[in-house]
C-alpha cells in the first residue's frame, strides 16, 4: 500500500480569514472614495487644492491594502496525516507550492505558548527539520488545531489496523 492509498486519520486544509470578500471592498473603496470626495471639497473652495491630492492618496493606499489582503486569501496549507506518512504542502500566492512528507513515527508537532496569549506558533518536527505551520490562525485556532492534529499523530503511531473480519 502506497502513503496515497492509505486512508487518512486526519485531513485538513487551512485558508486565512479575511473578513471583507470583494464585494464588501468594491462596497468599501466607493464609500471611502465618495467621502474622501465630499470632505476634499471644502479645501478646495478654500485654495487649499493639495489636501485633496492627500484625500485621493488615502484611497490609493486604502485599495492596494485591500488588493493584498485578497490576495493573501488565496493561500492554503493541506495537512494530511495517515499511519504511513504525514504530509503537508503550503500553497503561497506569490511562487511554487513547497511539499514535506514525514514518517509518522518520528514526527511530532511543536508548540511555543505564551502564558497570557496562548499558543503563538506550530510546527511539525522531524529528524531535525522543522516546518510552521497555520501561523495566520488565532491561538485560539492554533490550540485547537494542535490538539486535533497532537491526537492524529498519536492515533498514526499506532500503525496500519488490520481487521480480516468486519462485523455484518
Amino acid at each position: 500500500m502506497s502513503p496515497e492509498e492509505a486512508p487518512p486519520v486526519f485531513s485538513a486544509v487551512l485558508h486565512p480569514h479575511r473578513s471583507l470578500n470583494l464585494r464588501g471592498v468594491r462596497l468599501v473603496m466607493v464609500l471611502v472614495a465618495l467621502a474622501s470626495c465630499v470632505a476634499s471639497i471644502p479645501f478646495i473652495v478654500l485654495g487649499f487644492w493639495p489636501v485633496a491630492g492627500f484625500y485621493g492618496l488615502d484611497v490609493v493606499l486604502l485599495f492596494f491594502a485591500l488588493r493584498a489582503s485578497l490576495a493573501e486569501a488565496r493561500s492554503s496549507e493541506e495537512v494530511r496525516v495517515s499511519a504511513l506518512e504525514v504530509f503537508l504542502r503550503k500553497n503561497p500566492v506569490k511562487g511554487p507550492s513547497a511539499e514535506w512528507r514525514f514518517n509518522p513515527a518520528w514526527t511530532r508537532l511543536h508548540r511555543e505558548e505564551h502564558e497570557e496569549f496562548g499558543v503563538q506558533r506550530l510546527a511539525l518536527v522531524s529528524r531535525g527539520q522543522m516546518v510552521g505551520l497555520a501561523a495566520f490562525l488565532s491561538p485560539d485556532e492554533k490550540a485547537n488545531f494542535g490538539d486535533a492534529l497532537s491526537a492524529a499523530l498519536a492515533e498514526a503511531r499506532q500503525g496500519v489496523i488490520y481487521n480480516p473480519y468486519s462485523p455484518s
